[in-house]
């Protein structure tokens, strides 16, 4: 028996070259389709993307520095508070506020009583009227 002679499963052949660059054959080693596979293709930075990613209407860059007020109805001064004189650590003291809130206003939500004296806190005009008329008073 002699070299020529063996017959082999499977037969070793050329494939048919195609495409540009390299011994890669059709995509050139540049796998399909895609921004890689293109001629002149240029990934576009990292921070493109984060730029997007960041607001850009509705004042993202003017946002309010200071808190939002927080609203106090007369009607809860009325059920919860039994002292006349009405200042922050009375609010704090039964609950109705927080420590960390510092700017309090009261509205003029239900109906008042008996008298209030209210130290050191916005008071709007509703409420006001409503204070002053129980005999009350802002200070």
């Amino acid at each position: 028996m002699q070299l020529h002679q063996l017959k082999t499963k499977n037969k070793l052949k050329n494939k048919k070259r195609v495409g540009r660059g390299g011994k890669r054959g059709t995509t050139s080693g540049k796998g399909q389709k895609g921004q890689k596979s293109r001629a002149g293709h240029r990934i576009r930075p990292a921070i493109r993307d984060f730029l997007i990613r960041i607001p850009k209407l509705r004042g993202s860059k003017n946002k309010p520095t200071s808190s939002k007020f927080v609203s106090v109805n007369l009607n809860t001064l009325e059920k919860k508070i039994k002292e006349t004189v009405i200042d922050r650590q009375t609010l704090i003291k039964y609950n109705i506020v927080k420590g960390s809130e510092k700017n309090i206003i009261i509205l003029g939500g239900g109906d008042l009583k008996r008298p209030l004296e209210i130290k050191g806190l916005k008071v709007s005009q509703s409420a006001k009227k409503k204070i002053e008329e129980a005999g009350g008073k802002i200070i």
